[in-house]
């Protein structure tokens, strides 16, 4: 189906940009600094049109159901994901917001639909995030069963087969697969302007990476270290057998006019005013028992802390610039970035880093 090329992810910003998890109390930060971030409504509202008129590629949220405590109560209060996608298509002009579904919590019939309903009021601009679920925590709330990791992508495989021919096929069909069996299935409208919304998956495992590399648009991947990321980048490409999808990580950036003015304000956030007690709910739901060096752990915390232990941008302007372009360098095709403030620290964005990626050559110059 043909693509939009004027918006988001469709855009030609060679390295795109996009914010992460700003539908959750805190973002990404396990803070109690003052400038931690309100995940209010009108906060996310006002969040999306600044990133918008920005020239910011996409909104990321997280799909969460339950926080991870701690003194900041740290993405306790989270907004549902494809009512935020829709409210927030309805406010902007250019830029592609997602919905993350866990498959499992929602029927796909109903879901389709839904997700039509979001890419009719974004003109196109809709994509959707496919999480297979690992919170045994979320998946008690809904008293569903967290199925075994090895079978997991089977499951979501046929869901996505599923909505994929709501959204093709024009006549009544029923489908008789290992997980559901649906009769006359049929709906309407479909997806806007005769293409499916972009979907999008994270794989760390060969499993995910597989589905992935069969049936998404986009991928995410971890960045642990930059050492090894181009070998890893082009282990992953190589799974598709040719298949064209966009490759991209999740991460958070401090940058400023300044190192020492970035090294400061990472003291304050993370050191001054983190929540280790988050860190701590974070550290043990992820780590699972695995034992380390204390040193080790602590290092995690630190990052969980600062950005949800994904990876990080930081530094001047000028030195997560030259980090972008290093990564750009090694084909990753953009990031979904954390930040402490999704209001406050856009203009360090617009106005400190956008310019010196469009003078590498990674983005266009924006629009006044």
């Amino acid at each position: 189906m043909e693509k939009n090329a004027d918006t988001g992810l469709y855009g030609r910003n060679k390295f795109k940009i996009g914010l992460f998890g700003m539908n959750c109390s805190n973002g990404l930060t396990m803070t109690t600094a003052p400038e931690r971030w309100i995940a209010s409504w009108d906060n996310n509202r006002d969040a999306a049109v600044l990133a918008d008129k920005a020239g910011i590629d996409f909104l990321l949220p997280i799909g969460r159901w339950t926080g991870y405590d701690g003194k900041s109560d740290f993405q306790g209060s989270t907004f549902e994901t494809l009512t935020w996608a829709s409210g927030l298509l309805a406010c902007t002009s250019f830029i592609t917001v997602c919905a993350t579904l866990h498959v499992l919590f929602a029927n796909p019939v109903f879901a389709a639909k839904q997700m039509v309903t979001a890419d009719h009021i974004g003109k196109g601009r809709f994509a959707l995030n496919i999480v297979s679920g690992w919170n045994q925590a979320e998946f008690d709330m809904f008293g569903i069963e967290l199925i075994s990791h090895d079978i997991r992508y089977t499951y979501t495989e046929e869901w996505v087969d599923i909505v994929k021919q709501i959204w093709s096929e024009g006549e009544p069909f029923d489908h008789d697969g290992r997980w559901m069996k649906l009769k006359a299935v049929s709906s309407k409208p479909k997806p806007w302007g005769g293409r499916f919304p972009l979907l999008i998956s994270a794989g760390a495992s060969p499993e995910g990476r597989g589905f992935a590399a069969r049936h998404v648009d986009c991928m995410f991947t971890s960045i642990r270290d930059s050492e090894g990321v181009k070998a890893n980048l082009e282990n992953i490409r190589a799974m598709g057998d040719g298949r064209e999808f966009g490759l991209y990580a999740s991460g958070h950036v401090i940058c400023r006019e300044t190192r020492k003015e970035a090294e400061e304000f990472y003291h304050h956030i993370v050191h001054d005013h983190g929540d280790w007690e988050a860190a701590e709910s974070a550290a043990r739901i992820r780590l699972k028992g695995r034992e380390g060096r204390y040193d080790q752990i602590r290092d995690f915390k630190e990052r969980l802390i600062s950005g949800l232990g994904t990876y990080m941008l930081f530094g001047s302007y000028d030195e997560v610039a030259e980090q972008i372009r290093q990564l750009s360098d090694a084909r990753l095709d953009g990031m979904a970035l954390g930040v402490v403030n999704y209001i406050s620290e856009i203009p360090h964005l617009r106005d400190g880093l956008f310019p010196r990626l469009e003078r590498l050559g990674l983005r266009e110059k924006q629009k006044a």
